[in-house]
């Protein structure tokens, strides 16, 4: 189990919902950063992710490791958060 998931969003990504709905689908809880509303945070979603797209989910486990999944990528989301 993730120790802490974070999504990046924006108001207009679709794919962003999906992700969203799918991790609440599988019952882990998140914390959402909409880069629309909080600019200031946009730094953080590019670097984790080397570059400007939405949805970033970035996953911490237990180890304090990381993994960072852009776009809705189920075959890389799934195994991250398992």
């Amino acid at each position: 189990m993730p120790k802490n998931i974070t999504i990046f969003t924006t108001n207009t990504c679709a794919y962003c919902g999906m992700v969203k709905k799918w991790l609440g689908a599988k019952g882990y809880s998140y914390e959402e950063v909409n880069i629309d509303e909080h600019p200031e945070r946009q730094q953080e979603a590019l670097q984790a992710s080397g570059q400007l797209a939405v949805p970033v989910t970035v996953v911490t486990r237990q180890d304090d490791s990381q993994e960072v999944v852009v776009g809705y990528n189920l075959a890389k989301l799934a195994p991250a958060v398992s």
